[in-house]
């Protein structure tokens, strides 16, 4: 008897080919004439960096969005940041859910992947949960901004705040607000402050969320001690980057007229903190990044590349992959056999992820940086600063996207893509049939390294 052939893929490329499925079909929408603010058909190039953007929840963009785009096209736009910041298995779950239908372990197969979780119970809760809580948040943050946007912009202020609110929350820095991004509100208070924490809250992931709800709930005292070791990491990883980030930015630009020379001390305080906020993969800029001072743009660039935390909105390497990275060079330093952080031993596998996805996003960067430089005319602190907002999905740029040639737009539109998806899913998708371990192990050989 013949055997049937059967066509399977891997949860991991599955979930790559729904991004690549979102991306092509969102470009063909936005390249609709309908999607452009003149009714002119928008060139299918930037149809597709826009849509790649948008879905990749990056915020690099050749063409400006406020005054580029219909109110159809807007919501086009919308419509793929939230479900990029979410994930499309995440939405279509949802969907389901809502339609009462029930799960099957293929769909929470995908799910587990596509959270990165390490159980498959209860995950219809965990996705009601993930849904009704960015939901919650983005209505919050729209709300705080319509106090302002609705005086300033009359009715076109809701719709400004809802776009705004959806877009920091996914970290995605794309408004509708001007074509400098939300530079005229840099000494804003209210403003600074709704998009910090919108950043901040999509970028911690949501199991820190539920963990800490988990905790205010049921532990009275010393509830710090009763967190997760995943929870402690990356809230402490990401306070100690915003404080250390926003103290370089107000040292190195304190007289830098081009940037804080002139404002108060306080607005010099909000606007450091803040773009030490901004940088961990949100893409908003209340100072025009081409003004940063060398040193300044250095410390961005580290900060993008960092990104925020795993199972959240944000892009980037991880907190969480960092800090492991770091406690184990700290043990290999002293000798130590085992990697421990807040009095706990991190697994070998955690440590191989950390070098698997660290490594994978220098060469993704170090390919993409030598590609773009070869084929466009800019100096090389614009071209890496390019590069590495596309790998973390960061979407800060100093004014090098709006003049990249088609060459460049593909780079970057591909760069934003696996940036996204995720370096150690790329490396998983790509090895379609897993070979299992070796019953009989090779022998072990020492080498000299370092």
């Amino acid at each position: 008897m013949k055997k049937k052939f059967r066509f399977s893929m891997s949860t991991t490329q599955i979930i790559m080919l729904s991004f690549l499925l979102a991306i092509l079909v969102g470009s063909l929408l936005l390249s609709l004439p309908i999607s452009a603010a003149d009714g002119k058909s928008v060139s299918y190039i930037d149809a597709l960096f826009t849509a790649t953007t948008a879905t990749c929840v990056t915020g690099l963009v050749t063409l400006p969005t406020v005054s580029t785009w219909s109110v159809f096209g807007q919501i086009v736009i919308l419509l793929l940041i939230q479900v990029g910041g979410l994930g499309i298995i995440t939405v279509m779950s949802g969907i389901m859910l809502a339609l009462h239908r029930k799960m099957g372990l293929g769909d929470r197969l995908l799910l587990q992947d596509a959270f990165n979780l390490t159980t498959l119970s209860g995950l219809a809760a965990f996705i009601q949960r993930v849904i009704l809580g960015t939901l919650i948040v983005e209505g919050i943050g729209a709300l705080a901004y319509m106090t302002v946007f609705v005086p300033q912009f009359g009715v076109r202020g809701i719709w400004i705040s809802i776009f705004n609110s959806i877009s920091a929350f996914c970290n995605a820095g794309i408004d509708i607000i001007s074509e400098n991004s939300l530079c005229d509100y840099a000494t804003h208070p209210l403003i600074n402050t709704v998009t910090a924490l919108l950043i901040i809250l999509g970028g911690l992931g949501y199991i820190v969320w539920w963990d800490i709800l988990r905790v205010c709930k049921t532990v009275k005292h010393h509830r710090l001690r009763h967190l997760t070791l995943h929870t402690k990491i990356a809230l402490s990883a990401t306070v100690c980057l915003i404080i250390a980030g926003g103290i370089s930015f107000f040292l190195l630009e304190y007289n830098n007229p081009l940037t804080l020379k002139e404002l108060s001390l306080f607005d010099k305080i909000q606007v450091s903190l803040f773009q030490s906020v901004t940088t961990r993969t949100a893409g908003f800029a209340t100072l025009p990044q081409q003004n940063l001072t060398n040193a300044s743009s250095i410390v961005s660039l580290l900060l993008m590349f960092i990104g925020g935390s795993p199972v959240g909105t944000a892009g980037g390497v991880k907190t969480v992959t960092i800090v492991v990275l770091a406690a184990s060079a700290i043990s290999t330093i002293k000798n130590k056999d085992n990697v421990t952080l807040f009095h706990r031993t991190l697994s070998k596998q955690a440590i191989n992820k950390a070098v698997a996805v660290t490594s994978m996003s220098f060469f993704i960067l170090f390919i993409s940086t030598v590609l773009l430089a070869a084929t466009t005319q800019a100096n090389a602190l614009d071209i890496l600063y390019e590069t590495v907002s596309a790998t973390a999905t960061v979407g800060l740029t100093r004014n090098l996207t709006p003049i990249l040639n088609v060459w460049g737009k593909l780079i970057i539109i591909a760069t934003m893509y696996l940036g996204r998806i995720g370096p150690i899913s790329l490396a998983l998708a790509l090895n379609v049939k897993r070979r299992s371990e070796n019953i009989i192990k090779n022998p072990t050989e020492d080498i000299s390294v370092g």
